[in-house]
């Protein structure tokens, strides 16, 4: 306790110097404590979008079909088997949509019933594509709000008709608009309309029957592993065993890849930020060597009247650990009040940056071990002082 009191008392004395010197370890644990965090917020929005859109699901490229074709019939069929869930085609294309006199460049997707229950769309007016429009090749699009309010002027437009390369659609349905999405946080607005696959391949002059792309979802009943099994099994036949003939990606494949660049950014940034704790400890230990010279006529009357070589060394080490430990506190105060503000600020993009226990824990370790390992140097320096050489100092 005593040690602890003339430790503190000396820190105290020179109020200053101690500040200047612990200004390294707080740049160190601020740069530490804000870099991570920003990449988890960052990391972690993008890595919540994906599972936003379905976790179970797989997405099926086809680049050749060996002349075997897919078509709706043949999704249609795999849907029976028991480890396979939804199925649903889709094609992409971007055409110029019009109603009562605006235009507008629209992004129409043609796709086949289970599209909304595989993407999780959520309806806010109407419904969405069925089987039966599929069939008829109706001409009924699904829009999003956004487009709703740019083209139309208003999102209560179900029965509304706009014209989609001149072909007039009548809308049956309103996807509601997810704030919280990829595409919303890191792209601006797109104007987006869903028809039924069958109908897109009438208006264009490049689509086709042929499915080239779909998703896949897996059954409550199953895993998404033994759903990409089935479906590769099923391509395989289909394409005479070739596996270069498709492409089969999972969304947890996806969340995978985003947890490696997430901890991959940690370690990089972290270690930058190790640097700078490195150099505040190496600042520390020039100004505790300094100390230790300022008082060594103090340790020579300390020994002379009987100090220990451990009490002194307790003393000058615990200096140095408790410069690293305040450092510390203020570095992981001043974070925190930067986090709140940079939060305020992005709070548009649905980002939320909040410190992370574990980096903090990391951080206090870190700084306790910089205080021991750059303070032992110049604790042992005291500790070792003859009592003579001390007492007949005259710095």
């Amino acid at each position: 306790m005593l040690t602890l009191k003339m430790a503190l008392k000396s820190i105290g004395n020179n109020k200053l110097r101690a500040f200047l010197t612990m200004l390294g370890i707080i740049i160190g644990v601020m740069a530490l404590v804000i870099l991570v965090s920003l990449v988890n917020g960052a990391t972690g929005t993008v890595t919540d979008s994906i599972k936003g859109l379905g976790s179970n699901m797989l997405t099926v490229t086809v680049s050749d079909n060996k002349g075997a074709p897919l078509h709706l019939d043949d999704l249609n069929n795999w849907m029976k088997d028991g480890t396979v869930g939804n199925a649903a085609a889709f094609s992409q294309e971007s055409v110029t949509g019009k109603s009562e006199g605006n235009s507008n460049t629209v992004d129409v997707y043609g796709v086949s019933s289970y599209y909304g229950d595989i993407q999780n769309l959520e309806i806010l007016l109407g419904r969405f594509i069925k089987s039966s429009d599929i069939d008829n090749h109706t001409y009924v699009c699904v829009i999003n709000e956004y487009l709703a309010t740019e083209l139309i002027g208003y999102t209560d437009c179900i029965g509304q008709e706009i014209t989609l390369n001149n072909i007039k659609f009548t809308v049956v349905g309103v996807i509601k608009d997810d704030d919280n999405s990829l595409t919303r946080a890191f792209t601006s607005d797109s104007l987006t309309a869903y028809i039924p696959y069958t109908s897109l391949v009438r208006m264009s002059e490049t689509a086709t029957l042929e499915v080239k792309s779909f998703y896949v979802s897996a059954p409550e009943n199953s895993t998404t592993q033994l759903t990409q099994e089935k479906i590769k099994e099923l391509l395989l036949k289909r394409f005479d065993d070739d596996e270069d003939a498709f492409r089969i990606r999972s969304q947890d494949a996806l969340e995978d890849a985003m947890s490696s660049v997430r901890s991959a950014l940690a370690i990089l940034l972290g270690g930058i930020a190790a640097i700078s704790l490195i150099v505040g400890g190496i600042g520390i230990m020039n100004i505790m060597l300094v100390t230790v010279t300022e008082r060594t006529r103090e340790i020579g009357i300390r020994k002379a009247i009987g100090a220990k070589k451990r009490v002194i060394l307790q003393q000058f080490l615990l200096e140095a650990v408790i410069l690293c430990m305040m450092g510390c506190a203020v570095g992981i105060g001043l974070s925190w009040a930067i986090l709140r503000v940079i939060g305020i600020v992005v709070s548009s993009l649905s980002m939320t940056f909040k410190m992370d226990g574990t980096v903090i824990l990391v951080a206090v370790g870190f700084c306790f071990l910089i205080g021991i390992i750059f303070g032992l140097y110049p604790a042992n320096k005291a500790a070792k002082m003859k009592p003579i050489d001390a007492l007949h100092y005259g710095g």
